[in-house]
Formats: structure tokens, C-alpha cells, sequence
């Protein structure tokens, strides 16, 4: 079943989970917030699937890069240097 409701945010960027919404939420418990142009999705970190754990984690950290080498903190080297840089992750 879904439901729908609103909510606002609040001067500091929180927003509220309506007490209807968060029936089989702990305190404490992780959610994870997925973001694209006009959608916010929020979910449960531990319903998520090893894959998109790891999908994740790959994002977070290729945005990581991106924002050093914009930096200009980024690092040059060969291809085979590369490549082997890659096998260790």
C-alpha cells in the first residue's frame, strides 16, 4: 500500500517524517536519501541490497574525486599505472 503525504522543511533543512509515516522506524535507525532532479527518495539502509550498497559507496566516491580534481588536486598518470590503481579498490 502506498501513502502519500506532506511535509515541510524547516529553516535548518529538517524535515519531519509524519508520526503516520514512521510506524516501523527505530530512533537511531540509518535512511538513506537518493536524490535526481525533482525526486527524493528515502529508504532504509538496511533493506538495501549488497549491490546497491556497493553502487552507492562507487558514487560517493567518484563525486569525491570529481570534487578534488576540480581542486586541482587530481592526480596524473599512465594507463597501466592507472589500471593498477583500480585493482586495489
Amino acid at each position: 500500500m502506498v501513502k502519500i503525504t506532506t511535509t515541510k522543511i524547516s529553516s535548518k533543512g529538517q524535515i519531519v517524517i509524519p508520526s503516520s509515516m514512521r510506524k516501523d522506524l527505530r530512533k537511531g535507525e540509518e535512511l538513506i536519501i537518493i536524490k535526481d532532479d525533482e525526486r527524493f527518495i528515502i529508504k532504509k539502509v538496511n533493506n538495501l541490497t549488497k549491490n546497491i550498497r556497493e553502487d552507492l559507496e562507487f558514487a560517493r566516491k567518484t563525486e569525491e574525486a570529481w570534487k578534488r580534481i576540480e581542486e586541482g588536486k587530481g592526480t596524473r598518470m599512465n594507463f597501466d599505472d592507472f589500471i593498477n590503481e583500480m585493482k586495489k579498490w
